[in-house]
């Protein structure tokens, strides 16, 4: 058979390869999620595009001075503080690696200062914003519908342990012990944490366990705590269209998804006195710095308050 003339992909490149061994490294050895590491993907395969564009093909063109003419050329483009911190944090993260590996010589990150990021602070529900919430769907909840009074677990449960949408939906039913009102958490990076909740999320989880689990979920369900409308697990979308719908009848309630529900759990804690280090802990937070961003929000409100309270502010 002639294939002459056919189109063929070009081969994969030597920086090509180190890409995909650098994403093989970040699974198997980081046990970083797939949502990560496609983000370390795009940023070093923007990286080797421009060593492609400075006539490189392999990586021993890749110093610091090229490191920093990559970000300068972002910033010329209009990224913003936070993805060129975020960019050049990944490049280190591939440097040493390439470095650990025998791919460079010398690792250039070392030489890489980050630039800035600056974060802006959430929005989160004020804690009369939440009790409304909380207490419209359980109002719902009161007639005994699966779905309401499944809306009603999964809203106290977000707020009152404030986990991620991501871990809600990954919890069985073993992991809620009732008795002990704690809830047993797969956090990022396979952590397992221990998160207690309150007596309210204990009603709601137990009314959905007797009341509207038995009626929606289905066999593929196993042992989900959570189900959808067709009786399988409840999806992370599913989950987030569950707090925008419930929020939408919050009269001037920002428009959150269950990570703004997860700030405000966090900002509401610290704002009635629970410490810093309790709070990361209870957050599943890696660092405690990532955790010390609800200080600037309870920070923030007060001044907001202040400004529209004291006659001389």
């Amino acid at each position: 058979m002639d294939n002459h003339g056919a189109s063929h992909p070009d081969p994969p490149t030597a920086l090509d390869a180190a890409v995909d061994a650098f994403c093989a490294y970040l699974r198997s050895e980081r046990d970083r999620s797939e949502h990560t590491v496609r983000a370390y993907a795009g940023d070093i395969a923007n990286l080797m595009d421009h060593l492609v564009r400075l006539g490189r093909t392999d990586l021993d063109g890749l110093n610091v001075s090229t490191l920093r003419s990559w970000l300068a050329r972002q910033r010329s483009q209009g990224r913003s503080q936070s993805t060129l911190a975020r960019r050049a944090s990944a490049a280190r993260t591939f440097t040493s690696w390439a470095h650990r590996q025998g791919l460079l010589h010398l690792d250039p990150g070392v030489l890489l200062a980050s630039p800035k990021g600056s974060r802006a602070l959430p929005d989160v529900l004020r804690q009369d914003q939440a009790s409304t919430l909380l207490e419209a769907v359980a109002d719902d909840a009161g007639a005994e519908e699966p779905i309401a009074v499944r809306d009603r677990a999964v809203l106290e449960l977000l707020y009152a342990t404030g986990i991620r949408v991501g871990e809600l939906v990954g919890l069985d039913r073993a992991d809620v012990d009732g008795d002990r009102r704690v809830v047993r958490v797969m956090g990022k990076g396979r952590k397992e944490r221990t998160v207690p909740y309150g007596e309210p999320a204990r009603r709601a989880v137990q009314d959905w366990l007797t009341i509207g689990r038995p009626v929606l979920a289905a066999e593929e369900a196993a042992d989900a705590l959570f189900v959808g409308v067709r009786g399988r697990r409840l999806g992370a979308r599913a989950a987030r269209e569950i707090v925008h719908r419930r929020l939408r009848a919050v009269p001037d309630a920002p428009n959150l998804g269950p990570h703004g529900l997860r700030h405000s759990a966090a900002t509401h804690l610290l704002e009635g006195g629970a410490d810093l280090r309790s709070v990361q802990e209870l957050l599943g937070h890696a660092s405690l710095a990532t955790t010390q961003i609800y200080t600037h929000v309870s920070v923030e409100r007060l001044r907001r308050t202040y400004e529209q309270a004291h006659p001389r502010a």
